[in-house]
């Protein structure tokens, strides 16, 4: 039975309780309540509910109660089983103050099962659960529904079931809380924004200067740039920014340093859509077609896309768009299937708003491999599109 594991844990609870009736809290309540067992499935009796609880509590604080609780099962099915439970709980109450009261409950017991086909045993339990509290208005009635785990700490197998309850809290005793302090009003604003005196954070605003409901300058997007003066109002929550209230770009390359990936890009140089220089060849790694064909499969769009923001950022580039096969086929039908593949990915960057001006397109057939066409992995590494930077 490990009466050693129990008594420590109630040992627990008992100098915590100790603490905290010091509060001035002496509410009590009683909650009966039907019950819903889902058993553990190695007792192998059937869901049921055909049981009930009972607790009896004290109310430690605003948000602490301690409850002393009993129950009961029957539950049939493979055997007739019959536990009977009693632990010693602390609930938390999340929202003291709502009508829906969500809390948390927790604690230590014992349990005592027997069926009619093994001999009855003794167990430590723990319980952990949720649960919310529905009051009636200032009825001392409360409707509650809770759900919960028990495990059981120490038994030959270490079963754990879930209970869910639903049940009428009664309270009584406690004292009437006091009358709350009158109000004393104080007239006045002296700062002129509106906001009274006596709830101004910030009594001192210059005249005219948009305030929050404390008083005190805004700051809509929380950048440390009051409203007033800031240039870029919307910056994302958590960005640099500078005097302005503007996302910083210390290398001033047109990409602020949350995007950049090269922070430290020489002035002048042309980069692209992550802030890094753009090379004389831009390489379109995941641009691939279907075999024998002009058609673009699945899966490109997205560096497409990038490559496309990029040269409409840069619009002064003069960019050839050169396709290349592998050493397959003959040298006629690569130099034709290579320029109809760079003509695909030429018009498909002008449809994403790329000007055609500056924009050429040009196939090489096999003529310019990268990599060994011997290969399965050269050949598809020389199957490829690229861009060519032509005015650096």
């Amino acid at each position: 039975m490990a009466k050693s594991e129990f008594l420590p844990a109630l040992m627990v609870l008992g100098l915590f309780c100790g603490a905290a009736t010091a509060t001035d809290a002496a509410e009590m309540y009683i909650t009966p309540a039907a019950v819903y067992t889902d058993d553990d499935k190695y007792r192998g009796a059937d869901d049921s509910v055909a049981g009930g609880q009972i607790s009896y509590g004290w109310v430690l604080s605003d948000r602490w109660s301690l409850e002393a609780m009993a129950g009961h099962s029957s539950l049939s099915g493979g055997p007739d089983l019959r536990i009977t439970e009693g632990s010693l709980n602390l609930l938390f109450s999340l929202s003291p103050d709502w009508r829906l009261s969500p809390y948390v409950i927790g604690g230590v017991g014992m349990m005592h099962s027997d069926s009619n086909i093994q001999d009855p045993e003794n167990s430590t339990l723990g319980n952990l659960g949720v649960g919310l509290k529905m009051r009636f208005g200032d009825s001392p009635v409360s409707l509650r529904l809770e759900y919960r785990e028990r495990f059981e700490t120490a038994n030959t197998l270490s079963n754990h079931d879930s209970i869910t309850s639903l049940g009428l809290q009664f309270a009584f005793g406690g004292e009437e809380p006091p009358p709350p302090a009158p109000v004393v009003v104080q007239d006045g604003d002296a700062d002129g924004d509106n906001v009274p005196d006596s709830r101004d954070a910030c009594p001192n605003t210059p005249a005219g200067q948009s305030v929050d409901a404390r008083g005190c300058a805004l700051d809509s997007d929380g950048d440390g740039v009051i409203d007033d003066q800031d240039r870029c109002p919307n910056t994302v929550r958590g960005a640099q920014v500078n005097a302005q209230g503007c996302e910083r770009d210390d290398d001033s390359d047109g990409i602020v340093n949350r995007l950049d990936n090269c922070p430290n890009t020489s002035a002048g140089v042309p980069v692209d859509i992550r802030g890094c220089e753009i090379r004389e060849v831009i390489e379109l790694p995941g641009v691939n077609f279907e075999t024998n064909s002009d058609r673009l499969l699945p899966g490109t769009e997205t560096v497409l896309h990038e490559a496309a923001a990029t040269l409409r950022r840069n619009p002064d580039l003069v960019v050839e768009v050169a396709g290349h096969t592998d050493s397959a086929g003959s040298d006629t039908h690569n130099a034709g299937l290579s320029e109809r593949r760079a003509i695909t990915v030429r018009d498909y960057l002008v449809s994403l708003g790329v000007g055609t001006g500056n924009l050429t397109s040009r196939g090489y057939g096999e003529g310019q491999p990268i990599a060994d066409n011997a290969t399965a992995e050269g050949r598809a590494r020389n199957r490829r599109v690229e861009l060519r930077i032509q005015n650096r």
